[in-house]
């Protein structure tokens, strides 16, 4: 076994936080008391991963069995997979270090199409063989799941199992039947017809593909009786699963760093080219006091600032007001911000425009689609254009400046007055916007439509590559010359998607061919290599445009054909028919069913919970702005009934710790004032600044400290750090100050953040300062302008000769130079700098240890780790690989 540990090396790759683990609510068990190792993957970095709240739920639902492990994993960057390779070390686990090759079960959460090689990268990195046919008892289970697992054929070579549907049940089940086959050490064939026989489980070895000539598919025949199709998997009430309250607190900055709460699940507008409009019928809703619920105890448990209401379309939940309104009389004076990812044009109420902003505006987006009413209709969208534009005044008139509307390009009978009009609307919007003092930024962002499987387009051919750039190109032009801001998707990108949305199992070469010739996170455009695909297409026989640019029979057997949705085919062409026609569909849950299948109506039906009854319905006035009402009374109790809530029942208490005895000179000034000076050690020194305020901004949340915001629009928290310490470097004497709106002692504080903070972040002293100090650091005087570190010499990178005479030799002939240059690289650039000045003294503490004693200057500073690379005539990165530690004062003999 290699003595190597990755975590050794982790200053040598760029964002180093996402690979350390340890973040709070992360759970990591004793393995050698459970009885599976269940590993989560997503096949992206981890700010991608866990954005997913698909990824925080199940991580929950596994380990609230005592006897289950799960484990997460995410693909390493460019840099990271270099260094795994480098040192032949595998991928593992964040929590434990677990190799992803000794886990009982690996399974990926598969979101794009674009991450399929990223699939087979984690799978070579964890020793694990690619094909599902090569693999015996000692390797682990892969699974898949995700909207990806409704057409998972051209990956399905590569995976043992899918999971179609929601994954909260079948995820445990599957667990269990993977234990209890452990236990019996039965051959793994026998597993997969275990797995076979759990309901919304598809196993792709049980079923073989027949080809026409023509590249069509003849038939897929099943191997194994009585299991001819899946069916997918439905939590038919989603208020019956447990309440996900403890989500994982990233350190980096994710792409959606708030907390998601999923408020609603499906959606039935019947958006004609939408999948998840599809693949996630019925409609159901969370009820309000479960949202509630989740809001209260997941803010105490995280310490986020802001809460997204998460689904496919937040202003269609049905009590979307009420739950609206009692978050903000419940979380305004506490600063936490609500912002709503998906509205519809029309749900939009000027209401909840007003509620968002009392804390602080967050984004708005709207999502035409198309450019024409014409189009908007024959994709069944329903957008007046009168009405989007009444609705962007409405976000002006309310102080945004800024809106997003999102298009596409080639949707099917899209012409060239379709693209116009795109540019067309988007001007209208950013007039809406004049007159109030500011130019409005109308953000325009377009992406190439792609046809996907169970919606009425599945029979559509894709836009041609060409024809997807000339239009790009157009509105690139024309949007500019109305100074409307564009950005657009890469349209090789939305070609590569369509390949794999509609492809069949003969594409896994394609995929095995792009990954062995370096493909890696194609969803980036920094790393998308097109000719490389385009190459593996070449060298594979396979015509990509097959599977793109061909309209498909009526009849034709699609690859996924055996997959069920519950949604049925018949109803699908019929809307695709419709859709030709320019005949619109009513959403089934204000209107007549529109008997698509997927409704039995006694068990899967649409959950709504603001139609149950007259006697639970709200007096039409107290919703009303004229009425003068708040919306109904929501607490987090089943049981409670709803009554009328009024503006102003919630106040801030002004002192937080009543039992603390307050000092007169606190009485006399209003606002209190904190020094923190506190440790930052082990994996926490891989943290940067903005990580580390991001963590103590949340920290002070779950130790409901009183700190004081400032004014305006975006609230901020009223603390300030010592100056950043470079990443990679412990400390032992960090300081930060901070303002409270309310008395508390500082012991109180110190207390109350050491049982919060996580491992390797301590505070060590509180003190309140003077009333008149201002908060800066350092708090005592600006004359300190020196810093002390000690330098750990021990390492592979250093010659044995190096004794401790030689060592204080290099001492003495660093400190006697006037001069030292050294060229200071910063990105792509580098500097040469004399770094003599800034290094006030180094001395030797013993044989493998220095203290250095830095100057901080106007020309400029110097890192420890420069100094030790060209004291001991090294590289900078191996110096990196120093143990460094910043101190306090002088520091004894080691």
């Amino acid at each position: 076994m290699t003595a190597f540990n990755i975590k050794d090396y982790l200053t040598l790759v760029s964002r180093p936080s996402r690979y350390i683990g340890g973040e709070i609510n992360s759970i990591k068990k004793n393995l050698s008391n459970v009885k599976l190792k269940f590993g989560l993957a997503f096949p992206d970095v981890y700010e991608i991963g866990m954005s997913h709240l698909g990824m925080q739920i199940l991580y929950q639902t596994l380990n609230s069995r005592d006897d289950i492990a799960c484990e997460r994993v995410f693909s390493p960057w460019i840099d990271m997979e270099r260094l795994l390779r480098d040192k032949g070390l595998p991928l593992a686990t964040l929590e434990s270090g677990i190799p992803v090759g000794k886990l009982d079960v690996l399974g990926f959460s598969i979101q794009y199409e674009l991450s399929y090689t990223n699939i087979l990268n984690i799978l070579n990195l964890g020793n694990i063989p690619l094909y599902s046919k090569d693999r015996d008892e000692t390797h682990p289970v892969i699974i898949g799941g995700g909207p990806i697992a409704f057409n998972p054929e051209p990956i399905a070579d590569f995976f043992d199992a899918f999971v179609l549907g929601d994954g909260e049940e079948v995820i445990l089940e599957i667990a269990g039947v993977v234990m209890e086959w452990k236990s019996s050490k039965g051959k793994r064939e026998g597993l997969l017809k275990r797995l076979a026989q759990i309901e919304g489980v598809y196993v792709p070895c049980f079923f073989d593909v027949e080809y026409n000539a023509d590249g069509t598919i003849k038939a897929i025949a099943p191997l194994v009786k009585g299991y001819e199709a899946v069916n997918k998997r439905i939590v038919a009430d989603i208020n019956t699963l447990p309440l996900p309250v403890k989500p994982v607190v990233p350190f980096p900055q994710i792409v959606h760093d708030h907390l998601t709460v999923e408020i609603n699940r499906g959606c039935t507008r019947g958006c004609r080219f939408c999948q998840a409009g599809m693949i996630y019928r019925p409609n159901r809703e969370r009820s309000p006091e479960n949202i509630i619920k989740i809001v209260e105890q997941a803010l105490k448990n995280t310490g986020h600032d802001e809460v997204s209401f998460l689904s496919l379309s937040s202003g269609d939940y049905s009590c979307i007001e009420d739950v609206f309104i009692n978050f903000m009389d419940r979380f305004a004076d506490k600063k936490i911000a609500v912002s709503l990812p998906s509205l519809r044009v029309g749900t939009l109420k000027p209401q909840l425009v007003e509620e968002i902003k009392r804390v602080r505006k967050t984004g708005f987006t709207m999502a035409p689609e198309a450019g024409s009413e014409r189009l908007r209709n024959v994709i069944n969208k329903g957008i007046e254009e009168n009405a989007l534009i009444e609705t962007a005044k409405n976000i002006f008139n309310m102080g945004w400046r800024a809106i997003k509307l999102y298009f596409m390009i080639g949707l099917p009978t899209e012409n060239q007055d379709d693209v116009r009009q795109i540019v067309e609307l988007s001007a209208r919007v950013q007039d809406a916007g004049r007159g109030h003092g500011f130019r409005p930024t109308v953000n325009v962002s377009v992406s190439g439509f792609v046809p996907k499987p169970h919606t009425p387009y599945q029979w559509e051919p894709q836009i041609k590559l060409e024809e997807c750039l000339e239009r790009q190109a157009f509105l690139r032009k024309e949007l500019k010359r109305r100074k409307l801001d564009f950005k657009w998707h890469d349209a090789k990108m939305s070609f590569l998607e369509g390949v794999f949305a509609r492809g069949d199992r003969r594409l896994s070469k394609v995929i095995r061919a792009a990954f062995e010739a370096g493909c890696r996170f194609d969803s980036w455009s920094d790393q998308f290599r097109f000719d490389v695909w385009q190459k593996a297409f070449k060298d594979t026989g396979v015509e990509p445009e097959f599977y793109t640019y061909r309209r498909r029979d009526r009849n034709e057997v699609f690859p996924w054909e055996h997959l069920n949705t519950r949604i049925d085919r018949e109803f699908l062409y019929k809307e695709y028919e419709k859709s030709v026609n320019t005949e619109n569909t009513p959403d089934c849950k204000v209107e007549k069913c529109s008997v698509c299948g997927i409704c039995d109506h006694e068990v899967i039906k649409n959950v709504n919970f603001y139609e149950e009854s007259e006697s639970q319905r709200v007096n039409e006035s107290f919703l009303s702005p004229s009425g003068g009402g708040r919306g109904r009374k929501i607490e987090p109790s089943p049981s409670t009934p709803f009554i009328p809530r009024q503006r102003g029942t919630v106040k801030s208490q002004r002192v937080i710790d009543s039992a603390s005895e307050i000092p007169q000179s606190a009485i006399r000034n209003p606002q209190f004032k904190i020094r923190l000076s506190f440790s930052k050690t082990g994996e926490m020194k891989y943290l940067g600044h903005l990580e580390l305020v991001t963590l103590f901004s949340r920290a002070i949340r779950r130790a409901e400290i009183p700190v004081a915001y400032s004014a305006g629009f975006h609230p901020l928290p009223k603390f300030t750090f010592s100056p950043p310490l470079s990443v990679g470097i412990e400390s032992m004497a960090e300081e930060m100050g901070l303002e409270l709106f309310a008395y508390m002692k500082a012991g109180e504080i110190q207390e109350r953040l050491n049982r919060t903070l996580p491992s390797g972040i301590r505070i060590l002293e509180a003190a309140e300062l003077p009333s008149g100090i201002k908060l800066k650091l350092p708090f005592v005087s600006d004359t300190i302008s020196e810093e002390s570190y000690l330098v750990f010499l021990k390492n592979g990178c250093l010659p044995a000769s190096l004794n401790r005479s030689r060592l204080q030799e290099l001492i003495d002939t660093f400190l006697g130079k006037s001069e030292i240059i050294i060229l200071k690289q910063r990105q792509e650039k580098g500097t040469n700098i004399n770094i003599r000045p800034l290094v006030k003294d180094i001395s030797l503490k013993d044989d493998a240890a220095v203290q250095m004693t830095l100057n901080k200057g106007v020309n400029g500073s110097v890192k420890p780790y420069e100094v030790a690379a060209h004291l001991l005539g090294i590289s900078v990165n191996d110096s990196k690989l120093f143990s460094i530690l910043k101190i306090k004062g002088e520091s004894k003999t080691v």
